[in-house]
């Protein structure tokens, strides 16, 4: 029987090993996960902020080796930290490597301290949203240009819930939204801006049907699995950290099952 929504999980590549991320990543295929995702940011989220901590696109590099049937992608790049052009190009390199499997997946950023140790210019949120806005066009672009191109349909994703900037450029430009949340309150807030992205796509001619729509969540939003499919979520996405069990992986696929 086919599923109601396609899942995946995303490893947080903190306080862990390489190693155990990459058993982890084909742990999930083998369960049956539709997708894999990691995310970019250099240092830890949550926990101790100074434990152990992999680079996003090396350790998605990895993550591509180790499987072979999961989609694969960040949520999300951040857009402040590699020019446009070459972002485009990484991830057209990895999309062979990958055999056609990755996700671009971008956002703005909001993480200070990577800014700030890494010698990025921080800015406000609205300077980082405009930054954002003027590079989907060019990575778009080198994308079309680039010899050979994506070896599969390398789908462009953003990332985020800003409703008046945000919204509108997945409207204009992504094949894919993913909206993030472990509040209590996430399915009354993803069938808010569900609603309000709708309105961005007839605002700017889109068919609102073009774009996936994608819900990051947490192990207790799996029981409301229901929910965010009739919301109309279509791919479920768990957040995992170490030390990565498949537990609450097992228990989505059989609730969308």
């Amino acid at each position: 029987m086919s599923r109601q929504a396609k899942v995946g999980i995303q490893l947080h590549p903190q306080a862990t090993t390489m190693s155990a991320i990459t058993d982890a990543a084909k742990a999930a295929e083998d369960a049956g996960a539709d997708s894999v995702w990691t995310w970019d940011h250099f240092f830890p989220l949550y926990g101790d902020a100074d434990a152990e901590h992999f680079e996003g696109w090396m350790t998605l590099s990895a993550i591509a080796h180790a499987t072979e049937r999961v989609q694969v992608g960040h949520l999300v790049v951040c857009n402040s930290y590699r020019n446009p052009e070459l972002l485009a190009d990484m991830a057209r390199t990895l999309d062979h490597a990958a055999g056609g499997r990755v996700t671009l997946g971008i956002g703005s950023g909001w993480f200070e301290r990577d800014y700030t140790e890494y010698g990025y210019e921080f800015g406000t949120a609205i300077g980082r949203l405009h930054d954002l806005r003027d590079a989907l066009p060019r990575i778009k672009s080198r994308l079309a240009a680039l010899n050979p191109g994506p070896v599969g349909d390398l789908p462009l994703l953003i990332g985020g819930g800003g409703e008046k900037v945000t919204l509108r450029l997945v409207a204009q430009h992504a094949d894919a939204w993913n909206f993030v949340s472990d509040a209590d309150d996430a399915l009354d807030v993803f069938t808010r801006k569900m609603g309000i992205l709708d309105q961005h796509c007839a605002d700017v001619g889109r068919d609102p049907a073009a774009i996936e729509r994608t819900m990051l969540l947490g192990p207790q939003h799996v029981e409301q699995a229901d929910g965010f499919i009739e919301a109309g979520a279509q791919h479920l996405i768990l957040m995992s950290g170490a030390p990565f069990g498949l537990e609450p992986l097992e228990d989505l696929i059989a609730a969308v099952s």
